[in-house]
């Protein structure tokens, strides 16, 4: 789990806007996940596709070189296509506000990082294991009117 980097404290609260970017873009992609040939994505998916990613990146900041690890599963291709579309625009909002991006890829490793060990913490390790799924899908509900009108969708206090 990429012993070697390190994330502080104040990386959390200094990049908090890309660390849910990141986790929105994996509940984005898991959801469509769903449907891609019957298979419903686990834990496992999530985590090796995030371990993936990570790899790629840490090659990136240590040598400059491009490296994707090659995948034939389409879930772990959907998920990556859905984080580096997430990283783009990223930098295209950052660009557009500051006339330059601060985003450095050693940031989004960290990033990356954090997030796959936040799913190694939330899972069961069991091969079907979903808890790291279902956290996602609770921070980013698929109804966007309970983000929107929480009163709206319900409560599930029951008063007497």
């Amino acid at each position: 789990m990429f012993p070697d980097v390190e994330i502080a404290e104040q990386f959390l609260y200094e990049r908090e806007q890309l660390i849910m970017g990141l986790s929105f873009a994996l509940a984005k992609s898991a959801r469509a996940g769903r449907s891609l040939d019957g298979h419903t994505l686990t834990d496992r998916d999530l985590i090796s596709a995030l371990t993936s990613l990570a790899q790629s990146y840490q090659t990136l900041v240590e040598s400059s070189l491009i490296y994707e690890q090659p995948t034939a599963n389409l879930a772990h291709q959907q998920i990556a296509r859905e984080v580096a579309a997430m990283v783009r625009e990223f930098r295209e909002a950052e660009s557009k506000h500051l006339g330059y991006s601060r985003l450095r890829d050693s940031e989004v490793l960290k990033a990356l990082v954090f997030l796959l060990r936040m799913g190694m913490a939330r899972t069961s390790g069991r091969p079907k294991s979903r808890a790291f799924a279902d956290f996602l899908y609770a921070q980013f509900p698929a109804d966007p009117s309970a983000v929107a009108a929480p009163e709206a969708a319900g409560s599930r206090i029951v008063i007497p």
